[in-house]
């Protein structure tokens, strides 16, 4: 399960703006800003993030850590 800071911080370790993340995810730019302005595990349909971890695992990301214990992103390639 995805929380909405590793969100953020996939984004950030890929250099993306929100707008690059919904054109890959197809999933709206405003919904990406209302996951991220979130805390904790977000509230959005389980189809958004879906999309939203497999762009992001798709450009090198590796979720690790679980929301309760340390989660964090990992770039494995850019």
């Amino acid at each position: 399960m995805l929380t909405c800071e590793q969100i953020k911080m996939a984004r950030a370790a890929l250099g993306w703006s929100v707008r690059q993340l919904a054109d890959l995810s197809e999933v709206g730019v405003r919904t990406i800003h209302r996951i991220e302005a979130q805390h904790g595990l977000p509230t959005a349909t389980s189809a958004n993030l879906k999309l939203i971890r497999e762009t992001l695992e798709a450009a090198g990301i590796e979720f690790i850590g679980a929301p309760d214990d340390g989660p964090g992103v990992r770039l494995w390639r850019k």
